[in-house]
């Protein structure tokens, strides 16, 4: 009985099998399509954009962890100075309420002597045939007004008004300015000129003004009835010399 294969190469599986590999015409294959300039840049373009990926991970991956240690000091710096200026400007704001409340206690221990000050330079520049009726002050008494207290704290709360410092108290103490009206009459009126001169002289006041001047009689005397303004001047206390009022008798 005849057999016909019709599956060529069927017959010789075993052959093949046992046949050997071609290396030489394999590497001879490869080494020609090295050959094409696009294939070898291609190759090259792709190995350094591998390298280029690497690197820039292993760069970002570094600088990501040096960041990390940066926030976490920055915000225990943030934590530690943020006390820090709490107590800073709790000690600042103790300090301002005291010193503002020596300033105004020292205000009110410097104008106790208002009123001996202008009446001893009023009398010491009275000129003669020249008297007074009328003596009186304009102003607020210093120390009426509380200036001791601590500013309204604010009412924005955002957190933009929050990172703000608060307001620094001012703690120079306002002195309340003070205005003396003199009434009074004169026979001489050479003498009412020679009256302002020395007023304005005067360290403790200023600003002698001569509101109105009129002729009268008082007495069956004609007489020049008139009235003077000016403002009392603080001087600075070391031009000021205090001596006691009372002496010792011996």
């Amino acid at each position: 009985m005849i057999e016909i294969n019709l599956l060529p190469g069927s017959g010789n599986k075993k052959a093949s099998r046992r046949q050997a590999v071609d290396f030489g015409a394999l590497t001879a294959g490869l080494s020609g399509r090295f050959k094409d300039k696009f294939l070898v840049a291609a190759i090259v373009g792709v190995v350094v954009a591998l390298g280029a990926v690497g690197y820039l991970y292993e760069s970002q991956q570094r600088l990501a962890s040096s960041l990390d240690d940066r926030v976490t000091t920055a915000v225990s710096d943030s934590t530690r100075y943020a006390n820090f200026l709490k107590a800073r400007y709790k000690a600042q704001a103790v300090r301002d309420t005291l010193l503002r409340q020596v300033n105004i206690i020292r205000s009110i221990d410097q104008d106790r002597y208002v009123w001996p000050h202008i009446m001893d330079e009023v009398s010491r520049a009275l000129p003669q045939y020249t008297w007074l009726t009328v003596m009186s002050y304009a102003g607020t008494p210093q120390g009426s007004t509380n200036v001791v207290a601590l500013p309204k704290s604010p009412t924005d709360t955002s957190a933009k008004a929050k990172k703000k410092p608060p307001k620094r108290l001012d703690t120079d103490v306002p002195l309340d300015p003070i205005t003396v009206r003199l009434l009074g009459q004169t026979v001489d009126i050479q003498a009412l000129t020679r009256f302002m001169k020395d007023l304005e002289a005067s360290p403790f006041l200023s600003n002698v003004a001569l509101d109105h001047s009129e002729p009268a009689i008082v007495g069956g005397k004609e007489v020049v009835q008139f009235q003077l303004t000016m403002a009392y001047s603080r001087p600075d206390t070391l031009l000021l010399h205090r001596v006691p009022l009372s002496l010792s008798v011996r």
